[in-house]
């Protein structure tokens, strides 16, 4: 069978190699050069987003659809947009122009919160989603969001050039390294590998001091290290040629002093074979022995397969029984997030009442103060006097109905977003400060017929993004329960929030002096369902609550010291940027 030549064999794997190298070489080059033109077109689109966010936020804020449409079409005449979509605060599309991909299907109406990418891959266009923000009055408010797309066609018509220059170089690198392989193949390996097997092909065993070969000393360490190999070779036959002459003469004698050792063999297998036929019925009763046993040993296996099977019939039903306590624990949890909740809307209800009625007093007096005035000015017995009392009593009824106005506003806006934030787990930027503010504005109606005093230490510019109802929730149980455990009994107690910036980190202090926790009450504070007022409707899920927002929602740590007398401390640390 006529075999393949070894320079063949090597020299088409290593081309081999090198084709493939070669291959994922340039592959990864293209890729490369495909994505940081992607990358550098996302830039783009992020510049142009910062470039006319303004001017476009304005005009849908001014309800200005001309002034929105010449910016878009002026968007659209830069080359790396192929199409646009401008959406209002309701999620209804305002523009839409070029190739797009359809949004409407993939958010609904939903504005997206945060810069979000988008991409569909049969048709090659990706897009991406920024929202437009509007500040108005220190306050900021979504008024839409903007898509901008560009395409696959135009990430390959920028780096074009690039890859006909990659083929191209690979191409030649490739065919410039087969040429010189070839020729070093046949030069150093082919040629001189043929003149070593026709020496070697001349071997004849009877002559074998003239069957050494011979190899110039420029062909190479390997092919003289195989011919000096050789030579050795040659020379230990000689030797074993020798050797086996004196071995066969050795071999006769020992064929003697074997036969005389046979008699001996067969005169000890006879003596031997008697002492076999004991052990083998030692064995046999050995054998019985361990037969009982294995009858024995299969009850016991039987009966602990059996153990088994029950126990696990045992496990099965535990874990459907947690599953059902889980799933009563979740929705006690959330019975407890909603009568905290109803709880704020009957506090901010009464609270809200105040300045309504003090309002529609106002108003109705106002009214009748006008109506005689009419009757005064008709009756022809309107005096400067007359009018000068109505004018100061009417300025003082708008400036008391602004008064309770605005207070009524500011109750029902800081318990609208309290609400709203305590019913979702979305994450919006907030202002700390301002916002643990806002939710003692909601409590205020629980905390205004004591004397209790609450004291915030936090700076005003620590900006978070992070789930503001986990936040409302955290500061609202921890309040509540000073209010109704730890000031029990007490006319005048004192709340201290201290809230720290640690660079990456927010570390919050709480502290009351209320009646405290003994060791016992302590180390059961944060288990679900523990409350020291459960004959008073106490659910014991409040502290369980706070303890999973803080490591769970928010990625921190908690941590409680307590003595009777001495109020509770609480020690709250979550890093600012959620993973």
């Amino acid at each position: 069978m006529q075999q393949s030549s070894l320079s063949k064999k090597l020299l088409t794997k290593v081309l081999s190699v090198y084709f493939i190298l070669t291959l994922v070489v340039t592959l990864g080059q293209v890729f490369a050069e495909y994505y940081n033109a992607k990358n550098y077109i996302k830039n783009e689109l992020s510049t142009l987003q910062q470039t006319f966010a303004g001017s476009l936020t304005r005009a849908i804020w001014e309800l200005n659809t001309p002034q929105a449409l010449n910016i878009a079409d002026g968007l659209l005449a830069i080359p790396s947009i192929e199409g646009i979509i401008i959406r209002d605060d309701n999620g209804a599309i305002i523009i839409q122009s070029g190739r797009y991909i359809d949004i409407q299907q993939r958010f609904s109406n939903q504005l997206v919160q945060q810069e979000l990418s988008i991409s569909e891959q049969q048709s090659g266009i990706f897009g991406y989603t920024f929202p437009l923000i509007f500040e108005f009055s220190g306050r900021t408010s979504q008024v839409g969001d903007v898509t901008l797309f560009s395409s696959r066609t135009i990430v390959i018509e920028r780096i074009e050039v690039g890859l006909y220059f990659l083929f191209c170089n690979a191409i030649l690198k490739t065919t410039f390294l087969i040429i010189l392989f070839l020729m070093a193949f046949r030069r150093y390996l082919t040629e001189p590998l043929a003149d070593l097997s026709r020496q070697i092909e001349d071997l004849e065993l009877e002559q074998l001091d003239g069957s050494k070969i011979r190899i110039s000393a420029d062909e190479g360490a390997e092919l003289t290290s195989m011919a000096g190999a050789y030579n050795r070779l040659i020379a230990r036959l000689q030797d074993y040629q020798a050797q086996l002459k004196q071995t066969q003469q050795q071999l006769l004698s020992s064929n003697n002093k074997l036969d005389q050792q046979n008699l001996l063999l067969e005169q000890e297998v006879a003596r031997k074979t008697s002492g076999l036929s004991q052990a083998m019925m030692d064995l046999q009763q050995q054998k019985q022995e361990l037969l009982q046993k294995k009858q024995s040993l299969k009850e016991e296996i039987e009966q602990r397969r059996q153990t088994e099977l029950d126990l696990r019939q045992k496990q099965k039903e535990l874990e459907e029984t947690i599953d059902n306590l889980n799933q009563a624990q979740d929705r006690l949890v959330q019975s407890e997030k909603m009568a905290a909740l109803g709880g704020l809307v009957a506090g901010i209800t009464h609270e809200v009442n105040t300045p309504v009625g003090i309002g529609v007093t106002a108003t109705s007096f106002l009214a009748e103060r006008i109506s005689q005035l009419a009757n005064n000015y008709r009756e022809k017995t309107l005096t400067p006097k007359m009018l000068e009392e109505f004018l100061s009593e009417a300025q003082q009824s708008t400036e008391l109905l602004q008064s309770n106005l605005s207070r009524a506003s500011e109750l029902i806006a800081s318990f609208k977003q309290i609400a709203v934030d305590q019913a979702s787990e979305a994450t919006r930027t907030i202002n700390l400060c301002k916002y643990i503010h806002e939710i003692m504005r909601s409590l205020q109606p629980h905390f205004k017929k004591t004397r209790h005093q609450v004291e915030i230490n936090c700076a005003d510019n620590i900006i978070l993004d992070c789930p503001a109802g986990a936040i409302s929730q955290i500061f609202t149980n921890l309040l509540m329960n000073s209010l109704i455990h730890g000031f029990e009994n007490m006319e005048q107690g004192q709340i201290r929030i201290t809230v720290t910036d640690d660079s990456n980190n927010i570390d919050i202090r709480y502290t009351d002096n209320g009646k405290g926790l003994n060791a016992e009450q302590l180390g059961k504070l944060f288990h679900p369902f523990f409350t020291t007022k459960r004959d008073q409707g106490g659910s014991g899920l409040g502290t369980h609550i706070t303890y999973n927002l803080v490591r769970q929602t928010l990625g921190g740590s908690i941590e409680v010291t307590s003595e009777p007398g001495q109020g509770l401390h609480y020690h709250i640390w979550f890093p600012k940027k959620l993973k």
